[in-house]
């Protein structure tokens, strides 16, 4: 085996789903899918299609199509997985043959009919092309991938939205360009998170994952000539290639794809989308559980080779991984599908197994860590508030800026906030920390101080004036509101 995971440790374990393994095994499930497809037209003998399927390993029943997250269940597409039917075939011979004819259903099929009496050896690959194969194996892997990620992306959600609401009121620094910039709070950070997590998932459930029936040059005239030779009509032929779809459990395509490439490219956006959303959580959970400010932790982090006192969040880290590189594989299937010339792509086809087989396996590890992570979030409540009073009230520069303008107008607000720094800055560079507890306190007392001698705003209160609390906006109706109000 040549890739174990050792440099890719964000997916150890997690990436069964897309190994040369299950490939093999969506290979010959869709050779098998074909099979009963001809059957089911009428073509081929019920007893015949059963002989030929335990030969191959697989399961007796046929079953109804679904798309991505139906939890459609009994198809020949469903054993497309760990201990699948694989004909016997050794994953390693198969791929040494492969290099010959440049892709693995030529050397799979003469394999596959070694294994039946030559009666029924014409049925296996019966009309079909190598890409119609290989291009219906990776939608059956990535159909069993994406519901393994949606199930991860499931928990992540339910998790951050308990989070959100046991944090909904807990006011914390907003942050903008990496500085304080607003108060904002813990649940809405959260509720970001949520909402961006959500929408991926809605967008991969909503994917189209379709068969490829198209014959040697996607005109399916194979079929048309091998239906009327068995005398069974211009309708047998038609309806072929949805019952090889419904065989599958696969979505029934309503033209040929062989050049079209919309549901490799689409699968790529959505999955992409997942990691970007994984990829906004994980770097906020790892900036945020810096040691300098220590908002967020992640229950036990991972060690140090050398500094025997770090923490380090992993999980975050291991996402954020996988995001970074998600885009670069999504924009080289852009470019395959790009280059899709005449009727079958020479090269560019080749290129998108490995890249989509990659980055369904980046999606599978992101999802599985997030799930994790989400579920082991912890938030430090009194490093949230004295990050919050760092400035010492300025924090609230914006709602002082508004509230006080209009009583003594720009230029004054703008000496007063620049005076206050400037006393928080002095504070700040004085206090060497457990010497100085009240620090922020004495600060934000300065700034009071100063609006306090306003003459002209004897009437404001001060108090409820630097309150943050009062200067969130709608960030808790943006939990509610990403929690379904459960946290009203």
């Amino acid at each position: 085996m040549f890739d174990r995971g050792l440099l890719s440790p964000g997916a150890v374990g997690l990436d069964a789903a897309v190994s040369d393994e299950a490939m093999l095994a969506a290979l010959v499930a869709a050779e098998l899918g074909l099979v009963r497809a001809w059957s089911a037209v009428g073509a081929l003998d019920a007893a015949e299609a059963e002989a030929i399927a335990a030969a191959f390993g697989g399961s007796a029943g046929d079953g109804a199509g679904g798309s991505a997250g139906d939890g459609a269940g009994g198809s020949v597409g469903d054993t497309a997985g760990d201990g699948a039917a694989t004909a016997g075939i050794d994953v390693g011979a198969l791929a040494s043959a492969a290099v010959d004819g440049g892709n693995p259903v030529i050397p799979l099929v003469g394999l596959l009919k070694q294994t039946l009496p030559e009666a029924l050896r014409p049925w296996v690959h019966r009309g079909a092309t190598s890409q119609d194969i290989l291009d219906t194996a990776l939608m059956l892997v990535s159909r069993r991938a994406v519901d393994t990620v949606l199930a991860s992306l499931a928990e992540a959600e339910a998790a951050l939205a308990a989070f959100a609401i046991e944090h909904r009121d807990v006011v914390a620094a907003g942050r903008t360009l990496a500085q304080h910039a607003v108060p904002t709070t813990v649940g809405a950070r959260a509720a970001g998170w949520l909402t961006g997590i959500r929408r991926a998932s809605a967008r991969l459930r909503g994917l189209s994952l379709p068969a490829q029936l198209g014959g040697a040059a996607g005109t399916r005239a194979s079929f048309a000539e091998l239906s009327r030779r068995q005398a069974l009509g211009d309708a047998a032929a038609a309806t072929l290639p949805t019952r090889f779809a419904e065989a599958l459990g696969l979505d029934a395509a309503e033209t040929v794809w062989h050049t079209d490439r919309w549901p490799v490219t689409e699968l790529a956006d959505a999955l992409t989308q997942s990691l970007d959303a994984l990829g906004k959580f994980a770097g906020d959970v790892v900036t945020l559980s810096r040691t300098e400010i220590g908002e967020l932790s992640a229950g036990a982090g991972g060690s140090s080779s050398a500094m025997p006192q770090k923490s380090n969040p992993v999980a975050a880290v291991l996402i954020r991984s996988a995001a970074l590189r998600a885009p670069q594989l999504a924009a080289t299937l852009h470019l395959c599908a790009t280059l899709a010339a005449d009727e079958r792509p020479a090269g560019a086809w080749h290129a998108e197994w490995p890249t989509l087989r990659e980055l369904l396996r980046l999606s599978l590890g992101a999802s599985s860590h997030a799930a994790r992570l989400s579920r082991a979030l912890r938030v430090d409540r009194d490093a949230v508030a004295r990050n919050l009073a760092a400035t010492g009230g300025l924090i609230l520069a914006e709602r002082l800026s508004i509230v006080l303008t209009p009583l003594v107008g720009a230029e004054r607000v703008a000496a007063l906030i620049a005076a206050a720094g400037r006393g928080a800055g002095e504070t700040a560079a004085a206090r060497p920390g457990a010497d100085h507890p009240s620090a922020p306190d004495t600060a934000s007392a300065g700034l009071a101080a100063l609006i306090r001698d306003l003459p002209e705003a004897a009437d404001v209160d001060v108090d409820a004036l630097l309150d943050p609390r009062a200067y969130t906006g709608d960030a808790t109706a943006a939990v509610d509101g990403a929690t379904g109000g459960a946290s009203a």
